[in-house]
């Protein structure tokens, strides 16, 4: 009888479930594939009284994490508890034990994946994460099979789905983010804490292993820019429609002369663009190579069975010796770019920004003024007139600049006397 390929879980949350069932459903047709049956011998979890919706048939379901590590019917262990601590220490015994490891936690691969994958050269092992960065999109699979022979230029996604779902909502009904905020709570699609969704955190986690893995680059994750979307408001998202735009929150990583940027915020795209028409919860990745050109990925980027699906993928990689010792980075060590991080202020783009300002006579030659001393021109511009009583809106869309002069033109401006607060400013991507 083929000897079973035996896994061991680190957590039985989500993911952990889908995995589980996942086997359960198509075990055979994995087999065929790969020659030897997938089996979960072992679980570990913090409540092991909770119910399961997976079956638990022949699963050792424990709270001791370290036994399950040293267990001898594990040979691989899967890490799919999330958070960094006491994640980062239970891979470390897992590799340092000899057994290969899956991940699906971008924020462990994101923030402590350096270290890490010294720990996993130092003990010839492997670190598999396809699940963490685009859910059930093989992205890094892409990159490092597929696109191998490319030198990787950009790469634009969607990557995190409660922002586009957000955003997507509040374009679609005119609902400001607040609202919306707790509908997607109440779905499922937001947790009950969603900074680390809408504050940009999520999508920049994964936008770092993308780029190192584009780009061949150590992880960079300290060196981002990251904003979020709670400052979009429902007025901005209307004048981008009358802009000819939608509002994205994208995760972005281009390849320079002077180094790679990396920033992950709210972006105006042009409303025809393919990243412009991604709605809902659905993830997207564009890549720019010199040989391919641009080429793109689309599908679930979360979910119980999407996720389960990469993670098995990757389980199927180390049973077939595919995996790198350290799979994704599609690099070896000595081939690695000490590419430098771009500063925020040397980020070249254009902007929208609205603002609302007193209606007076002048304030538009003023504002156009103050941006024409800067040598930045403008590409649209609308006025609206103010109803009863309120103040008028400016709405305008720049030419690419230096983000250190929009900075500075942005700064002259608030300092003048007919500005009012609650200014909005966005990148805008051609």
């Amino acid at each position: 009888m083929t000897q079973p390929v035996r896994l061991g879980l680190l957590g039985l949350g989500t993911v952990g479930q889908g995995v589980v069932n996942v086997i359960a459903r198509s075990g055979d047709e994995i087999e065929r594939r790969i020659g030897r049956p997938l089996v979960v011998t072992r679980a570990v979890a913090r409540d092991t009284a909770r119910q399961r919706d997976c079956p638990m048939d022949g699963i050792e379901l424990g709270t001791d994490a370290a036994a399950l590590i040293a267990a001898d019917d594990v040979d691989v262990v899967l890490e799919l508890m999330g958070g960094i601590h006491p994640a980062l220490e239970f891979v470390e015994q897992a590799l340092r034990a000899g057994k290969p490891v899956v991940t699906a936690n971008k924020a462990l691969v994101a923030e402590r994946g350096n270290e890490l994958f010294a720990v996993a050269r130092k003990s010839n092992g492997v670190v598999a994460y396809e699940a963490a960065v685009a859910g059930g999109i093989p992205i890094i699979k892409a990159v490092r099979e597929g696109l191998a022979a490319n030198r990787i230029h950009e790469v634009a996604g969607i990557i995190n789905g409660t922002c586009n779902y957000i955003l997507t909502e509040m374009r679609a009904r005119g609902v400001e983010f607040e609202p919306v905020l707790a509908e997607a709570q109440a779905a499922g699609y937001a947790e009950a804490d969603p900074s680390f969704d809408v504050d940009g955190v999520d999508a920049a986690h994964k936008l770092a292993i993308l780029a190192s893995i584009a780009f061949g680059m150590p992880l960079a994750f300290g060196e981002m820019l990251i904003e979020g979307i709670r400052g979009v408001r429902g007025q901005d998202i209307e004048l981008a429609e009358e802009f000819g735009y939608r509002i994205k929150h994208l995760g972005l990583a281009k390849r320079g002369e002077n180094g790679v940027e990396l920033r992950a915020h709210p972006t105006l795209v042009a409303a025809d663009h393919m990243l412009a028409k991604i709605d809902g919860v659905t993830n997207s990745v564009l890549l720019k190579g010199d040989a391919v050109g641009s080429t793109g990925f689309y599908g679930p980027g979360a979910g119980a069975e999407a996720t389960a699906s990469a993670v098995i993928a990757d389980v199927i990689d180390v049973v077939r010796g595919n995996a790198q010792t350290v799979p994704g980075l599609a690099f070896a060590e000595s081939g690695l770019n000490p590419l430098p991080v771009v500063p925020r202020t040397e980020i070249r783009s254009a902007w929208y920004l609205r603002m609302q300002v007193a209606d007076e006579p002048g304030v538009l030659r003023s504002i156009t003024s103050i941006l024409a001393d800067s040598q930045i021109s403008i590409e649209a511009i609308l006025q609206k007139e103010p109803r009863h009583g309120e103040d008028a809106t400016v709405a305008l869309i720049t030419s690419v600049t230096r983000e250190g002069d929009f900075d500075e033109a942005l700064e002259h401006m608030l300092s003048l006397p007919f500005v009012r607060a609650g200014v909005s400013r966005f990148r805008v991507e051609h």
